[in-house]
């Protein structure tokens, strides 16, 4: 039995040789969120499995993990999870980052355990320089199959941010494409993050999540980590007209399990480990970039439902989006949202610390007169109640009016990686690195860990009380 945990600072401690798996697993969250046991008709009326089968789904990462197909066999296998169909576009070369290989881990595992049918894209971009994760952005969009697009990764926003809003944006003569962003983990107190504030894209925030036996649902809060907020830049879109009247764009839309606390489980090999296959480690994992992929897989379970029945895929900023304002609240479980605070200090958020300019909520934001729904700046409409959420979605015929033009391929390949905005997303993963290593202007991926390597359980400073 592991001895109680102080809130203190990173520390080791010996373990037993065996790493007991003791967050979340894939069956727990699926049926609490009522993800499983859905099923589609077959043109033929046949019934189908709603799972993704059909769907691709592209994961946007920095630098290469040479670990990425060993460790999903060994989280499958875990599991008993189908095996993955799996395409990795490499455009960091040799290049690697065990920071960021935890994340890639975390988006890859998590989106394929919600919807384990849909075939994984997963561009690895050059480094993690703003502009060569908007142009990995571009390569996932123009890519054959892509319906929706997964990216796990923020900074604080900037008068210059409104240049990327045409990059979230279905290609013409593409199949609908879906955008989904995280809203980041420093609290809504640290203001909202891009490219989650994008008008076209889908942010998630994080909630705080009871799982009962055999994955009952048992309740939820709004995890005070949960990013969002109203943009400082980005209009407010139509969809929002019925929730806020403050003119900007508010963030996140939606929510999923984020607090570290009530993790899922991710296994994951460092790369400067190399081919070691038994340097693997299981690791408690949350953060609002476990939403993200998660959300993006129910997407992907949703356009399959369309394709059979004709539709076809949605697009994010004229359709998904617009879809989910409008549905019925019962299609949400409604969370509270928390005051504006920041986590406690030294938790374990790899989105790092906002400027200054952003310690506060900008606009307090209300409802219009006759709003028929209601969300808030921490969890946005809820978590998904997916048993009427995904029907109401394939239903869903609204298409909106699209207000922002799209960026041809050509100017992305061409010349996205020269914007002189220099911008860096870091992640800083604890093993390595103790949380008073970050500096100001280090916004990474989202995720928190707690993780068991080589018998060595690194003690955080925010503790897991489960």
């Amino acid at each position: 039995m592991r001895k109680p945990r102080r809130a203190l600072r990173p520390l080791a401690e010996r373990l037993d040789d065996r790493c007991l798996l003791s967050g979340y697993a894939p069956a727990d969250v699926v049926q609490a969120y009522g993800l499983g046991g859905i099923t589609f008709s077959s043109p033929s009326g046949q019934p189908v499995i709603a799972d993704g089968s059909g769907q691709t789904i592209a994961l946007i990462e920095a630098y290469h993990d040479p670990n990425l197909v060993s460790d999903l066999q060994t989280f499958d296998q875990t599991f008993g999870l189908p095996a993955a169909a799996v395409t990795v576009d490499d455009l960091a070369g040799s290049r690697t980052s065990d920071v960021w290989a935890s994340e890639e881990m975390l988006d890859v595992e998590w989106a394929h355990a919600i919807a384990p049918g849909a075939h994984l894209l997963v561009v690895e971009a050059a480094s993690q320089n703003l502009g060569d994760l908007i142009h990995a952005v571009d390569v996932a969009r123009y890519a054959p199959g892509v319906s929706v697009v997964s990216m796990s990764w923020g900074f604080p926003e900037t008068i210059g941010q409104t240049a990327f809003d045409s990059y979230f944006q279905t290609p013409l003569g593409h199949q609908g494409v879906t955008f989904v962003a995280a809203s980041g983990d420093n609290g809504t107190a640290a203001g909202p993050s891009y490219p989650s504030t994008s008008p076209g894209v889908l942010a998630v925030g994080g909630t705080t999540l009871s799982i009962g036996p055999g994955g009952s649902y048992l309740g939820e809060t709004a995890w005070s980590g949960s990013g969002g907020g109203y943009s400082l830049y980005e209009p407010e879109p139509s969809f929002q007209y019925r929730i806020q009247s403050t003119g900007f764009r508010s963030a996140p839309d939606v929510a999923f399990l984020g607090d570290p606390n009530t993790g899922v489980d991710v296994f994951e090999t460092p790369p400067s480990a190399g081919p070691n296959a038994g340097a693997g480690s299981w690791m408690i994992v949350g953060g609002t970039s476990l939403g993200t992929p998660a959300w993006a897989a129910i997407v992907a379970i949703v356009d399959q439902g369309r394709t059979l029945e004709g539709k076809g895929s949605l697009d994010g900023p004229t359709q998904m989006l617009p879809a989910l304002y409008s549905l019925p609240s019962t299609d949400f479980h409604t969370i509270q949202a928390t005051p504006p605070l920041l986590p406690l200090s030294g938790g374990l958020s790899l989105f790092g610390p906002q400027p200054t300019s952003h310690a506060y909520v900008r606009h307090r934001g209300h409802r219009r007169a006759g709003a028929t729904s209601s969300a808030n700046i921490t969890t946005g409409l809820g978590s998904p109640v997916g048993s009427s959420l995904i029907p109401d979605l394939v239903a869903s015929n609204i298409t909106a009016p699209n207000t922002y033009p799209n960026t041809p391929r050509h100017h992305g390949r061409r010349d996205v990686r020269t914007l002189p905005h220099r911008l860096r997303i870091h992640a800083t993963r604890p093993v390595h690195q103790r949380p008073q290593a970050f500096r100001p202007e280090l916004t990474p991926g989202v995720h928190a860990a707690i993780p068991c390597i080589q018998g060595t359980d690194l003690i955080p400073p925010r503790t897991r009380n489960r």
